[in-house]
C-alpha cells in the first residue's frame, strides 16, 4: 500500500492517503472510513477524479520516466516529476523543482502520478488559498488603519 505524504519543512510530514498498487484506487485519509477520490489506470497512467457520472480525467505520468503531464485544451502541460524512489517534485520553469512529498513503498511511477494529481495537489492548492486569504486580510487591516490615519 503506498503511504502519501505531503513535505512539510521542519515538522513531521503530514499523512495524506493512500494508492492501493493492486487496482490504482486512491484514498484521502481522514476519520472513519477514508474517501475514495479517484484512481489510475495502472497499465496507461491516466488519472481520473471520482466523481457523479464519468470520472474527470486530470492528465496522465509516463510510466518510463515519471513525467507527469496536466490534461488541458491543447497540449498536455508537464507539471510534475516522480522518482522511482517514491519521491514527488512539482515543476518549476527555470528555477529547481519544489519537493512536495513522497509516496511510501511505491510499486510503480503510476503510484506516484495519482498521489500528485489526487492527495499532493489539492493539498497545495489548499494551503496557498488560506495563505492568499491571510494575505489579503492584512492589507485590508493596513488599508483600513491608513484611512483611520489620515481621516
Amino acid at each position: 500500500m503506498g503511504k502519501v505524504y505531503r513535505h512539510r519543512p521542519a515538522a513531521l510530514d503530514q499523512y495524506l492517503g493512500r494508492v492501493n498498487p493492486k487496482n490504482g484506487k486512491v484514498y484521502r485519509h481522514r476519520f472513519g472510513p477514508d474517501k475514495y477520490l479517484g484512481h489510475i489506470e495502472l497499465d496507461t497512467g491516466k488519472v481520473y477524479r471520482h466523481r457523479p457520472g464519468p470520472d474527470e480525467y486530470l492528465g496522465q505520468v509516463r510510466l518510463d520516466d515519471g513525467k507527469v503531464y496536466h490534461h488541458r485544451i491543447g497540449p498536455d502541460r508537464y507539471v510534475a516529476e516522480v522518482k522511482s524512489n517514491g519521491r514527488v517534485y512539482l515543476h518549476k520553469p527555470g528555477a529547481p523543482d519544489d519537493y512536495l512529498g513522497k509516496v511510501d513503498d511505491m510499486h510503480s511511477l503510476a503510484e506516484g502520478g495519482a498521489a500528485f494529481f489526487l492527495l499532493l495537489m489539492p493539498a497545495i492548492e489548499e494551503i496557498e488559498e488560506k495563505e492568499q486569504a491571510a494575505q489579503e486580510k492584512r492589507e485590508q487591516a493596513t488599508k483600513a488603519e491608513t484611512t483611520a490615519q489620515n481621516g
